[in-house]
C-alpha cells in the first residue's frame, strides 16, 4: 500500500478540498500518513491570498521534495493557478492541479505512473533527448479558470473534524476588490446544486455529524448563476430540514446579503447559529471606495443592527485591513472609531499585502510597513478588549455546547466544545460527552477559553 501525505494552506474552502482529495486517495488504496518523511506521495493544496501565502506554498512544496526525493509531489490550488509560469520551471513538482482540477487527482496520478513507467523502459540517450524537449518536469492540469462555468465535483463523507463538517457550496468571486487576487485564481461564481449539497449533508448526518458550516469563496453569491431563482436563504432552509443536523453555521458573508428578509428568515430557524462573520475591511468610506467594496460604513452598520434586531446578542466577527494604499492617519482613525462603535466579538486584523496583478498594487501612496504594524497593533488591542467584553456578557448564563474533544487545562483533564456563538468552552466532567450538545452555566460548571 502506497503512503500519501497531504498538507493544506489557506481557507476553509481549501480545507474542504484537501479532505475531499484525501478521501479520493483512501478509496484508491492509499494509506494516509502525517506530512513527514517516508511518504510515497505528497499533496499540497496551496494558497495565494497574500505574498506570505505564496512563500509558504513554495516552502511546503520544496520541503516535500526534500523529505523524499523519489516521491510524487502534487501541487494543487490557488498558488499554482495564479503562478502558472513560475510552477512550470519549479523542478520539485511532478503534477500540477489547478482549481477545478482537484477532482482529477487519481486520474492524474495514474497518468503520471504510466508515463513514468514508460520512461523507465527507454534508453538513457532517449531520456536525455526527451528532457531536452521539455523545459519542465511537471505534468500540468490547468484550465482558463476565468471562463469556466462548471462547479468542481468534490464530495465528503467523513471530514477530519468528527463533530463539525465544513460543506463547500460555492466557488469563485465576481467582486474584484482592488486588493484581491482570488477572482483571478478561483474564477467567476459557480454554485453547487442544492440537491448535491443536501445529499452530502444527509450522508454526514447519517455518519453522526451534528453541525455543518456552509462555506464558499464568496458564499453570499450562492445561486446567482442558476437559471432557477433560489439563493442562500433557500439552501439554508433546506439544510435545516435534514434530520440529525442540529446546528447550521455560515462562513464569511458580504454585508449586502443581510436584508430584512434574510435576517428574519434565518432567525426563524432554531438550528441557525447566531455567529456571523461580516467582511468589513475598513470603516472609512474613502478607503472602502478605493478597495471597490460595495457598501459604505453606515450601510454596514445597518446590517449589524438588523442581525441584532432578530438575534439576541449575536457574535459578530469581521476582517479589517490596515495600511491600504493611501490610508492616511485621519482615514485610519475613522476606521478605528467605526470598529470601536460596532462592538465585534472578534476582529481579524491584516496588514495590507501588495499583490502583483491587482489594481491596488499599482496605486500611489503605498503605506510604510512600520506604520502598518503600528496601526495593526492598535486594532488588535481594541479587538481584545471587545472580545473580553462580549464574553463577559455571558458570565452566569446558560449556553449550549457541542462537545468536541478532551484536553489538559491547568493540569486538569477537561472536555471542550463551542457554543452556538462559537465561544470555546471547557467543562470538567468524568462523563464522555463527545459529540453531545449539553447545557452549561458559564462560570459555574464551565469556563470560556481560547
Amino acid at each position: 500500500m502506497k503512503k500519501a501525505a497531504l498538507h493544506n494552506l489557506g481557507c476553509k474552502v481549501n480545507a474542504y478540498e484537501t479532505e475531499a482529495m484525501q478521501e479520493m486517495l483512501e478509496k484508491a488504496g492509499y494509506e494516509i500518513v502525517p506530512f513527514k518523511e517516508g511518504a510515497d506521495l505528497y499533496v499540497i493544496n496551496t494558497c495565494t491570498v497574500t505574498n506570505i501565502a505564496d512563500r509558504k506554498s513554495r516552502q511546503m512544496l520544496h520541503r516535500a521534495r526534500k523529505m523524499n526525493p523519489d516521491a510524487v509531489v502534487v501541487a494543487a490550488g490557488c498558488y499554482v493557478q495564479a503562478k502558472e509560469k513560475e510552477i512550470q520551471v519549479d523542478d520539485c513538482i511532478d503534477i500540477v492541479l489547478g482549481n477545478n482540477k482537484k477532482q482529477n487527482l487519481i486520474e492524474a496520478l495514474e497518468e503520471y505512473e504510466r508515463t513514468h513507467n514508460a520512461d523507465c523502459n527507454v534508453t538513457e540517450n532517449e531520456k536525455n533527448a526527451k528532457n531536452q524537449e521539455n523545459d519542465r518536469k511537471a505534468e500540468i492540469k490547468m484550465e482558463e479558470i476565468g471562463k469556466t462555468k462548471e462547479y468542481e465535483n468534490l464530495h465528503l463523507t467523513k471530514p477530519g473534524d468528527h463533530t463539525r463538517a465544513y460543506i463547500k457550496v460555492q466557488d469563485g468571486c465576481n467582486q474584484f476588490c482592488t486588493y484581491c487576487i482570488i477572482p483571478y485564481a478561483r474564477g467567476r461564481v459557480r454554485s453547487r446544486s442544492m440537491e448535491d449539497v443536501l445529499d452530502e449533508v444527509r450522508t454526514l448526518a447519517d455518519n453522526g455529524y451534528k453541525e455543518v458550516v456552509l462555506t464558499g469563496i464568496h458564499l453570499s453569491s450562492y445561486g446567482i448563476d442558476f437559471d432557477k431563482e433560489y439563493h442562500l436563504l433557500e439552501l439554508i432552509r433546506a439544510v435545516h430540514e435534514i434530520d440529525g443536523i442540529e446546528r447550521i453555521r455560515l462562513g464569511s458573508l458580504e454585508p449586502g446579503i443581510i436584508t430584512e428578509e434574510f435576517a428574519e428568515g434565518i432567525a426563524k430557524l432554531p438550528k441557525m447559529c447566531p455567529h456571523f462573520h461580516l467582511s468589513l475591511q475598513s470603516g472609512c468610506d474613502a478607503t472602502l471606495k478605493r478597495m471597490n467594496r460595495r457598501y459604505t460604513s453606515s450601510e454596514y452598520a445597518e446590517k449589524c443592527e438588523l442581525l441584532r434586531k432578530y438575534f439576541p446578542n449575536p457574535a459578530l466577527t469581521t476582517d479589517v485591513i490596515v495600511g491600504f494604499p493611501g490610508e492616511t492617519e485621519e482615514e485610519f482613525k475613522e476606521s478605528y472609531d467605526f470598529v470601536d462603535s460596532i462592538d465585534f466579538y472578534e476582529t481579524h486584523i491584516f496588514k495590507y499585502s501588495r499583490r502583483e496583478g491587482t489594481k491596488a498594487a499599482a496605486m500611489p501612496d503605498q503605506v510604510d510597513e512600520q506604520i502598518k504594524a503600528k496601526r495593526s497593533a492598535q486594532l488588535i488591542e481594541l479587538g481584545e478588549k471587545k472580545r473580553a467584553a462580549y464574553e463577559q456578557s455571558f458570565k452566569g448564563k446558560e449556553v449550549e455546547v457541542l462537545v468536541e474533544e478532551n484536553l489538559e487545562l491547568n493540569g486538569k483533564e477537561v472536555q471542550t466544545g463551542h457554543t452556538k456563538e462559537y465561544m470555546k468552552i471547557a467543562l470538567e466532567t468524568n462523563e464522555n460527552l463527545k459529540n453531545s450538545i449539553v447545557k452549561v452555566q458559564i462560570g459555574k460548571d464551565s469556563q470560556i477559553i481560547h
